[in-house]
């Protein structure tokens, strides 16, 4: 990929607006601040059943909505006949099919084998890694964004979907807000490219609309916005909810840009 740079005009005018919609979020102007990862039972930040929560249905995350499948993922973590979905001790144990179906009840898995492979090759990975925590795995990597980004990114093949761009980057924010885990290096947690992302950053004149329309786009905004908040005291993940929800309310909310 090319060298990512911005004129130092262009970058003052994006990060004046984006300190403007940093302030609006933080004053509650962007509508709710409630996220689909606030769909949770309330599991004690530093345990294991809590960082497994937020790791797996994460993993299903693509093309659907967010806030639809943690819904899912709490109902069927609080449904005594499908909790043990979340555990990789017993998922490892069980026939596809009992795991099919235990998926499939709340709907936390839609699609009836992509999304029970998927889950079955991450309680795999775990428990051959990392006796079936989540937490050994930030442990092992000094809890260390860019050493636990390379590990998963050199096994790609264990770490199905949860290793792509965009859900990589928002796993690990996630895993930032809802667990204990102390990552030492958020600086490298970037911007998770997804759709309302793309738009408010075009919205925001980051990217032209002719670029937003390339599928390439997804591998250029986190680097744009890494550029932008270069030597500042912000993380580039830092912009991603204010985006996220200003694009979600359909940019009702003026930014001067």
């Amino acid at each position: 990929m090319e060298e990512i740079t911005l004129s130092p005009e262009k970058k003052r005018r994006i990060l004046k607006n984006a300190e403007d919609l940093l302030q609006l979020y933080h004053d509650g102007s962007l509508g709710g601040k409630i996220m689909p990862e606030d769909a949770n039972p309330g599991l004690e930040k530093d345990t294991k059943e809590n960082y497994l929560y937020f790791t797996l249905p994460m993993a299903l995350n693509y093309q659907r909505n967010s806030y639809k499948l943690w819904e899912a993922a709490k109902a069927a973590y609080l449904d005594a006949e499908t909790h043990d979905i979340f555990s990789p001790e017993c998922v490892v144990k069980m026939k596809q099919e009992e795991l099919r179906t235990k998926l499939l009840r709340h709907k936390v898995a839609l699609q009836p084998n992509k999304h029970i492979e998927i889950w079955a090759r991450l309680c795999n990975t775990f428990m051959d890694k990392f006796q079936g925590d989540v937490r050994k795995l930030f442990w092992d990597n000094d809890n260390s964004v860019k050493k636990i980004k390379e590990y998963i990114l050199k096994n790609k093949k264990e770490f199905p979907y949860l290793s792509g761009t965009k859900i990589l980057n928002y796993w690990l924010y996630v895993m930032s807000q809802y667990t204990d885990a102390k990552l030492e290096d958020r600086q490298y947690i970037t911007v998770a490219p997804d759709t309302h992302v793309i738009q408010a950053s075009e919205k925001l004149g980051l990217i032209t609309h002719e670029e937003a329309e390339k599928p390439a786009i997804r591998e250029k905004v986190g680097p744009l916005w890494e550029e932008v908040f270069k030597n500042t005291e912000r993380c580039p993940i830092d912009i991603h909810t204010p985006l996220w929800l200003w694009s979600k309310g359909g940019f009702k909310v003026k930014v001067d840009e």
